[in-house]
């Protein structure tokens, strides 16, 4: 106490300040620090959950590189990320934009369009994978039958099921993106639009030179954010594909899910574990690239 006493009043803030920051920093050490370099080391031994662990070097990561089923299911991860992030950015874009300027039940159109994000994803898989079904039961061969369209294979068929996937998951992420765009959008200043509409300049000038540069700051936010939620996908694909996980011959598996599979089904963890950490290097790779290239230069 006598030492407390002697510090000055920014010596004693900065004490305080490490004081209520000392919990949160352990919880945060507890739970992400000491999770993650665990992982690290059990990618470089052998464990099955119940045994002992046994060092095994660099075998995990050999038999990855050697693994076609990996490779499979790094490019599918890939395919999420790819094809998922702009597709969803755009869309969310185009009707944030227009949405922003409804007057009429503006809040109760927001509420709409949120409500898939607040909605279950398992919920929202098993309405998606009955959407799928065929007649007489899926809504949308139904639909095809009716018009006298041949049925459509959509999580039976190595060329469909992947879309098919992913077309819940992009709906289901439209809701926060839109909101966050909205947000965006509000924040840019009224007084940028009254002049360039004074000056007679066209709404596709308007856009591409003002609303689409100051909403880089909102844009870097959701392809950042909607990049690590594709990679990272799993809930969607586990439970569409439950009767055969990661679709036929593997064309929807991503990554997420070979990892459970390893780790909770084979129980193989040093190789789960292997799994893992290419899973982080690539989150933190395409995060990082997605950050300097969309950069203010």
């Amino acid at each position: 106490m006598r030492l407390y006493r002697n510090l000055s009043i920014r010596q004693k803030q900065i004490v305080w300040a490490w004081t209520f920051l000392s919990l949160p920093v352990l919880f945060y050490v507890v739970i992400r620090f000491y999770p993650t370099g665990n992982a690290i080391v059990i990618s470089f031994q052998d464990w099955n959950l119940l045994g002992d662990r046994t060092w095994a070097g660099l075998e995990n990561y050999r038999k990855l590189v050697a693994d076609p089923v990996f490779w499979k299911v790094f490019g599918n991860t890939f395919q999420y990320l790819l094809i998922g992030t702009p597709i969803s950015l755009v869309i969310s874009f185009v009707i944030a934009y227009h949405l922003d300027r409804v007057r009429f039940a503006h809040g109760f159109m927001r509420m709409l369009y949120f409500l898939p994000f607040m909605t279950s994803a398992v919920a929202m898989a098993w309405v998606w994978r009955w959407f799928y079904q065929p007649v007489p039961i899926g809504l949308f061969n139904n639909f095809l039958a009716s018009m006298g369209i041949p049925q459509v294979k959509f999580l039976a068929s190595t060329t469909n099921a992947l879309p098919a996937i992913l077309a819940p998951a992009v709906w289901a992420g439209l809701g926060f993106q839109i909101i966050i765009f909205m947000a965006g959008l509000r924040a840019i200043p009224p007084s940028y639009y009254e002049a360039a509409r004074i000056d007679g300049v066209s709404w596709w000038t308007v856009l591409w030179e003002i609303t689409i540069p100051l909403l880089k700051p909102t844009i870097v936010f959701i392809v950042v954010f909607s990049s690590i939620g594709f990679l990272r996908i799993f809930d969607t694909v586990f439970n569409m594909t439950s009767t055969n996980p990661g679709g036929p011959l593997n064309s929807t598996k991503p990554l997420v899910l070979m990892i459970y599979q390893t780790a909770f089904t084979s129980f193989d963890m040093g190789y789960a574990a292997a799994q893992t950490v290419v899973l982080f290097l690539v989150l933190l790779v395409v995060s990082l690239l997605q950050l300097w290239i969309l950069r203010d230069k």
